[in-house]
């Protein structure tokens, strides 16, 4: 048996998108079959509320409180649904500056995968973002198309 500090993470960016649900099919998958775990970061952007600093501590915990129930709910049903050992992390900044710091930060995140949104305006920005060429990201990016139905995102992982 592999030991948890030694398997390789996948991350999967958790966020109100129906692609999120996609990458987090995949890399649920893809961790089962590689005796991975699966690392699910929910970004909190910043609020603009700096001159109101008890409004802007209020939303930042209400913030932190949606971001934990989501997380909660989602390990569970990777666990339970696929049996994956899964982590979580709520981090707070613009998303794409947190994605890369984090990787960068964690040796054992060894692939990122991303939904790509299905409408005619291109895949989001996050993923235009990070695949790009002068992204600078150190690990492989896995970019699961919105539009895959279940059973291939299954054949596929």
């Amino acid at each position: 048996m592999i030991k948890a500090e030694n398997k390789r993470k996948l991350l999967v960016i958790v966020d109100d998108t129906p692609e999120c649900r996609k990458s987090l099919r995949f890399a649920s998958r893809r961790a089962s079959r590689t005796g991975g775990i699966v690392l699910m970061l929910r970004v909190i952007h910043p609020s603009d509320f700096q001159d109101w600093l008890a409004v802007e501590e209020r939303m930042r915990q209400e913030a932190k409180d949606e971001a934990k129930d989501l997380l909660s709910r989602l390990r569970n049903e990777v666990e339970d649904q696929w049996g994956v050992e899964s982590e979580s992390i709520i981090l707070e900044g613009k998303t794409d500056k947190v994605i890369m710091s984090l990787i960068d930060e964690s040796l054992e995140i060894k692939i990122l995968v991303l939904g790509s949104a299905s409408g005619a305006d291109g895949p989001g920005p996050l993923v235009s973002k990070l695949v790009g060429s002068s992204s600078g990201i150190r690990i492989p990016v896995t970019v699961v198309p919105g539009d895959l139905t279940d059973e291939q995102i299954d054949e596929l992982s």
